[in-house]
């Protein structure tokens, strides 16, 4: 008997060691705008009012702007009586852009990769700089290397400042008191003077409804 006791023993030992997962910060969404037709529509589902904006390859976010080329954002917010509550999924969002099949909603880290921060720019590269030196001093004569720019590596610290504005940004999900606010985001590299038409479309827990956004 003595055989399973210390089994057991040694089994909680480990398992009061296990440091505890660390639990992912939660979106903050937008603020709401003090009512649903501040936004370029609105409809109703059932009891809750959905309003949004079309904001084309920009990720307007309180903290700073920024953009991404392969996709398109859209703010939505999601308005009810005081002491509503909805479920808030993307999934229950869908964009459908110049008539076309609908765009299903893409999670916030898909963007990531693909985000930019006009405020950021990438620092002259040493020989760039020696290079442009030389032809203003009369240098050696050599023609400047025209061969493909270096690759742009964007520090970390740059990276992790840009994927918190996105997260934060980001609608909140789950079951949430209304009035929530926040960003969606659907896969689209078009030139924005290529879209004619957008159509937001919502069906979720609330009921359904399709929202007529200007381009």
């Amino acid at each position: 008997m003595r055989f399973p006791l210390v089994l057991i023993t040694f089994c909680l030992c480990l398992s009061s060691q296990t440091p505890p997962k660390e639990q992912a910060s939660e979106n903050k969404g937008m603020p709401p705008r003090a009512s649903a037709a501040d936004y370029q529509a609105h409809e109703r589902a059932g009891a809750v009012t959905i309003a949004a904006d079309f904001a084309e390859h920009s990720i307007t976010t309180p903290q700073g702007p920024l953009s991404t080329d392969d996709y398109v954002v859209v703010e939505v917010a999601l308005y009810a009586p005081a002491g509503t509550h909805a479920h808030i999924s993307i999934e229950d969002f869908s964009l459908r852009i110049n008539g076309k099949k609908s765009l299903p909603s893409q999670p916030y880290g898909m963007v990531l990769g693909n985000v930019k921060d006009p405020e950021w720019e990438p620092p002259e590269s040493a020989s760039t700089s020696k290079s442009k030196t030389s032809l203003n001093s009369g240098g050696s004569g050599q023609q400047p290397d025209s061969g493909p720019p270096p690759p742009v590596h964007i520090p970390i610290e740059v990276q992790h400042a840009m994927a918190q504005k996105v997260q934060k940004a980001a609608i909140p999900e789950g079951d949430r008191a209304l009035p929530q606010a926040g960003m969606i985001f659907f896969r689209y590299g078009g030139k924005p003077k290529s879209i004619h038409s957008v159509e937001l479309i919502y069906s979720g827990s609330a009921g359904k409804a399709t929202l007529t956004l200007q381009p």
